[in-house]
């Protein structure tokens, strides 16, 4: 069943949609139409990304049928404000949580800070988020929905999963595109009123909590016991020295209980 944009416009809060059969990538189209005037949000959605970027030099797999868009918005509007960047990301991951999760009941469903979602302990979407000089806020998401990892790369059949493959069906893609704009619309009200509140969520959700993990952070290499999400977004490891607390980081791929 083809997206329905007429749908998503007059369901959710977007005010400008675009849908294209194939993109390089839906950030970039989103960053480039900064420069036309129009109303916000505004939604890119592709079919097919050529080069969908994830978190650094990391790429994102838009295999055939995935989800895969971006949404601009005005920073100030979302509740987007200095010191609250690591919080957007987790709004935007609990929404993604929020949408899906009727969808696999059987399934457990969380969050790997800062900007993954993991169903079945595999990676489910991918959330990129970039900050314009202007402070508009491009937020990018990749939903594995109708694709199958039989289509992807071998490097991540072990490392993710897609709805298809945990149902066994394929999802109606504009159904669960409104319902996830939905959610974060809530999440971007939660977050300009009591930001606290997305972050405690995000914290219950959070499936690194008690595992020992490896981040690097500002040139250094730091391993911990995390402890969970702060309520400012930032991410919390025991470490040798006392408790440590990251706005930003890259975590290695090590992922073991804490002795």
């Amino acid at each position: 069943m083809p997206l329905d944009l007429d749908r998503t416009l007059r369901d959710t809060f977007v005010a400008r949609a675009e849908h294209h059969p194939s993109l390089a990538s839906t950030n970039n189209r989103a960053a480039e139409l900064t420069a036309r005037d129009g109303p916000l949000p505004l939604l890119v959605v592709a079919d097919r990304q050529t080069a969908g970027r994830g978190r650094g030099a990391n790429r994102w797999w838009t295999g055939p049928g995935a989800l895969a868009f971006s949404l601009l918005v005005d920073g100030r509007t979302i509740g987007a404000h200095d010191g609250r960047s690591p919080l957007v990301a987790l709004a935007v991951a609990v929404a993604v949580v929020d949408a899906v999760a009727p969808l696999l009941p059987a399934q457990t469903l969380g969050i790997h800070w800062p900007n993954d979602v993991m169903a079945a302990g595999r990676k489910l979407a991918g959330i990129l988020i970039e900050v314009l000089p202007d402070r508009r806020h491009v937020i990018g998401i990749g939903l594995n929905t109708n694709n199958s990892l039989t289509d992807a790369p071998a490097e991540l059949q072990s490392t993710a999963v897609t709805l298809r493959d945990l149902g066994q069906a394929t999802v109606d893609q504009t159904a669960i595109l409104i319902e996830l704009l939905k959610g974060l619309e809530e999440q971007f009200h939660h977050l300009c009123r009591e930001p606290q509140s997305v972050a405690a969520r995000a914290d219950a959700l959070c499936l690194q909590r008690g595992q020992t993990l490896t981040l690097q952070a500002a040139g250094r290499t730091v391993t911990g016991c995390c402890q969970g999400i702060a309520g400012d977004g930032r991410i919390l490891l025991q470490t040798s020295g006392g408790t440590e607390a990251f706005f930003s980081a890259t975590i290695l791929p090590s992922l073991e209980a804490c002795r």
